[in-house]
């Protein structure tokens, strides 16, 4: 199939800043885009050649748009599987598979495939209420501290709680939810792994991630992870078993533990391009949004080495209550060597809303580290 400056359309599902992203990649191909997403402000629209209205988790609604268009892949997991399977028995294609993101859009089902699947992960129990948690939660033997998490819908933080005492199971939720053991936890990592049709696998380098403690989102993204060779070998041999296993087309972002005994458990993962993976759009020879293109078209898989180390910097919204985005002290950092800025396009700021990203590139990664703790205390995003 001819892809480039041809009739040829490459479906979007979701029209957010992964998805703005993408098209970026998208037009130096010279691809056909069509995004679907229900906000008209979204950051896709002005990008897209097409801009479609519409329920992203409504059935008929992804039919419609599915129909339109020759290949289907998504921005955010949170989509119409029912309406992606009945398009892919009509003979389109649709990458990651509805299959695939049917167990990972169910937090619960993704602890059971690694279970199933003897990959490593923590502890764990499922219920299908919090009122079942709470009847049974003293014969399961959980110990204080552990992880609460909503099996279905959580996303940047939300749908998860730390709960120290019986008294912080004291909240409203009649939905599938799971706990999992507070592992000790040394470093947070990811690693992105693409794979195309042809099973043909690469991986990204190895990043190690510090987050906001308060809002469970990633402050700080570094290129590359401060560890062993020995421990980056495991967590790429992870992740791409993982992905082979999954049978992924596309991206699939693995986000890993290692704990103070040097294990690796496998945390969750995402299908498709991902905030630990933003930082490649600098710092390798293939940028993630570009390896997910390539991917999903199957052509071949650019080289992921690492041309520069860097550290991508999160800018969330810090203003209680929505209003215009407003980015304090942004223009004080232009004139700074190796300082590349994304905004995303989002007219409304609110508390820990996702409104861009920094990346600092240095050939001495402190030296990038250094730079990039200093601009997230000096930008402020606010209304």
């Amino acid at each position: 199939m001819q892809f480039f400056s041809s009739d040829f359309k490459l479906g979007i599902l979701g029209g957010g800043q992964l998805g703005k992203m993408l098209l970026h990649y998208a037009k130096r191909y010279d691809l056909h885009t069509k995004v679907m997403d229900s906000n008209n402000d979204a950051p896709c629209n002005k990008m897209a050649d097409e801009f479609i209205i519409g329920d992203i988790t409504n059935y008929e609604d992804v039919i419609n748009f599915g129909k339109k268009v020759d290949i289907i892949t998504v921005e955010i997991e949170n989509v119409d599987t029912n309406a992606l399977e009945f398009l892919q028995k009509l003979g389109k294609k649709v990458y990651p598979s509805p299959q695939t993101l049917k167990i990972i859009q169910n937090k619960s089902d993704q602890k059971n495939f690694y279970k199933k699947n003897f990959f490593p992960t923590s502890k764990f129990k499922n219920y299908s209420s919090l009122d079942e948690l709470k009847r049974n939660f003293f014969q399961d033997n959980f110990e204080f501290p552990f992880v609460w998490k909503s099996s279905r819908f959580g996303y940047d933080g939300k749908g998860v709680k730390i709960i120290k005492n019986i008294q912080d199971l004291e909240f409203s939720y009649n939905h599938q939810c799971l706990i999992e053991e507070k592992v000790s936890i040394k470093k947070e990592l990811s690693v992105i792994v693409s794979r195309n049709n042809d099973g043909n696998i690469k991986c990204f380098p190895v990043v190690e991630m510090e987050f906001n403690e308060k809002s469970n989102l990633v402050d700080y993204v570094m290129c590359p992870a401060n560890i062993s060779k020995k421990i980056e070998e495991k967590a790429i041999k992870i992740a791409k078993e993982i992905s082979e296993k999954f049978e992924t087309v596309g991206l699939l972002a693995v986000e890993l533990f290692l704990t103070h005994n040097n294990e690796i458990l496998i945390n969750e993962v995402a299908p498709r391009p991902h905030n630990s993976g933003h930082h490649t759009i600098e710092c390798c020879m293939t940028s993630q949004f570009d390896q997910h293109i390539r991917s999903v078209l199957n052509l071949p898989l650019g080289e992921t080495e690492i041309l520069i180390p860097g550290i991508m910097v999160n800018l969330v919204g810090e203003n209680m209550e929505e209003g215009n985005a407003v980015y304090k002290n942004i223009n004080d950092i232009f004139d700074i060597p190796g300082v590349f800025i994304h905004i995303y396009g989002k007219k409304k700021s609110r508390l820990n809303r996702k409104m861009g990203h920094i990346t600092i590139v240095n050939e001495d990664i402190s030296k990038a580290i250094e730079i990039g703790k200093s601009i997230k205390n000096k930008i402020k995003v606010t209304s």
